[in-house]
């Protein structure tokens, strides 16, 4: 197992441990591909959703939000294009009757090649199974795995079959009786409650183009090869913008969008060489130019969100479907003609980000086993996640250093003081030193002792997660500087 490997198998032991991630109904052995987020896990997450909605929301004063419901029209999924288009390549092993995603099989051995030293190679492996997949050509694809002897993880054969697509649409039924039920679908994204929305938003928030409307919420995919822990799952949870803007200006927003995102990234701090653009070989049906911006954990970089120029295909298609007019009446000048720009179907520039995939980059890029020298130079070592603090799932923890003297009072008075602004944590149990490396585990940014001293002159000790700095301070200090470097 590599150095990376371990770290991500620490990581993902880390998540259950300290309560940020659980397999889902683990009494009964949990579900594949399916996680709960536990105490410190759900708050880090909300705390990322709401990041991100003020970015997109407060911070943009042509952008507003909306929550739509999961379940939709069934002919909403034929007018995206989800019931022709939305399927992966797949291949099973007849030995095994195990199934695989093919482009999965084949990026697997590329990162085995680039463990080996051999990047070149790699680059070349995937940019010809690009080429196949874009042009659908499954028969050379599969001749592809068995030249570069790919064969079952489990029977160790190359006994393939032939490649099929399978959509991964869940579907369920609407009504009492089975016999007359209709089949409709759980989303597989959130992107056409904001489509079939249009004008409805547009009307009353009295928006003009260029406007966009924000979305977060659950979606779900039948991934019959999930993997790689929260990275890919059954049901997840995106963060999805819209931005419509007049045909023909497309490109401007998307080279606009693609940098904003990014921005967005490097706000919390992340280091910009860990990131790297991705440009679609194959686009999607929808689009006339798509990236996507990669993040580099520990198995490699992978994509975190998407950028994608939309064209007028969905509005086209729910206008087609539906028989209802999706149009813009654009009473600004057009420069080209002195006239009006009238009715048009906006054009659609969208950003899309997995809330659980971003959940995974900041416990990637914050979890350090790190090594500490002491006083008489022998080592200990310390588990920390440097969370940004912005974020972090408790922003300090309030500390008595005995549960005595007094002490639990003056801490509770400072609890009492900060809770309505931030989140806090209380503990008396165990030593201090102790008591640091449990908040050091979940990422809390700020840790305040109350000790004998407070009692004398209302100072507090300060510790800083980061540096183990301790200092001290006014008691009456203490929530105006957490909430000067959190909030």
């Amino acid at each position: 197992m590599t150095t990376n490997e371990n770290k991500f198998q620490e990581i993902i032991s880390h998540a259950k441990e300290y309560g940020f991630v659980f397999p889902s109904s683990e009494i009964y052995d949990g579900l594949s591909a399916v996680y709960d987020y536990g105490p410190y896990g759900s708050e880090l997450k909300k705390n990322i959703r709401d990041y991100w909605w003020k970015s997109m929301t407060q911070m943009n004063e042509n952008i507003v939000g909306i929550d739509a419901a999961i379940f939709m029209h069934p002919t909403t999924w034929k007018a995206s294009g989800h019931v022709d288009n939305f399927s992966d390549p797949m291949i099973d092993n007849r030995d095994s009757n195990k199934r695989y995603r093919v482009d999965h099989l084949i990026e697997a051995l590329a990162d085995k090649l680039k463990e080996e030293g051999k990047a070149q190679e790699a680059d070349d492996l995937i940019a010809k199974m690009d080429r196949l997949l874009a042009a659908e050509d499954f028969t050379n694809l599969k001749e592809l795995l068995i030249s570069n002897n790919i064969v079952c993880s489990v029977s160790g054969t190359a006994n393939w079959t032939d490649i099929r697509q399978f959509n991964l649409m869940f579907s369920t039924q609407v009504g009492s009786v089975a016999e007359e039920a209709d089949t409709i679908y759980l989303r597989p994204e959130t992107a056409q409650g904001i489509f079939v929305n249009f004008l409805n938003v547009q009307k009353t928030a009295r928006m003009k183009i260029p406007f966009g409307i924000a979305q977060t919420g659950k979606a779900f995919r039948n991934e019959i090869v999930a993997r790689q822990f929260i990275f890919r799952m059954r049901e997840f949870e995106q963060m999805e913008m819209q931005f419509f803007i007049r045909p023909g200006s497309q490109m401007q927003w998307y080279e606009y969008w693609k940098e904003a995102r990014l921005n967005w990234h490097l706000s919390l701090g992340i280091p910009r060489e860990k990131y790297r653009y991705h440009d679609h070989v194959k686009l999607a049906h929808y689009a006339d130019a798509a990236l996507d911006i990669e993040y580099e954990f520990p198995f490699g970089f992978k994509e975190v969100e998407g950028i994608h120029s939309r064209t007028d295909f969905d509005l086209k298609n729910h206008q087609l479907l539906s028989g209802k007019k999706l149009q813009y009446f654009d009473n600004d000048i057009n420069p080209a003609t002195g006239k009006p720009y009238g009715n048009y179907i906006p054009y659609v520039v969208e950003t899309s980000i997995g809330l659980d995939r971003m959940f995974l980059l900041i416990l990637s890029q914050s979890y350090e086993l790190e090594t500490l020298t002491k006083e008489d130079e022998s080592t200990d070592t310390r588990v920390v996640m440097h969370i940004p603090a912005k974020i972090a799932p408790v922003k300090l923890a309030i500390l008595p250093l005995v549960k005595k003297d007094g002490l639990p009072e003056l801490a509770r008075k400072l609890m009492d003081e900060c809770k309505q602004n931030f989140r806090c944590f209380y503990e008396e149990k165990d030593a201090i030193g102790k008591r640091y490396r449990r908040q050091d585990a979940i990422g809390t940014p700020f840790c305040v002792t109350i000790d004998h001293q407070t009692k004398e002159d209302n100072t507090v000790t300060i510790r800083y997660r980061d540096s183990m700095k301790q200092e001290r301070i006014a008691m009456s200090e203490v929530r105006d500087l957490v909430m000067k470097n959190t909030l």
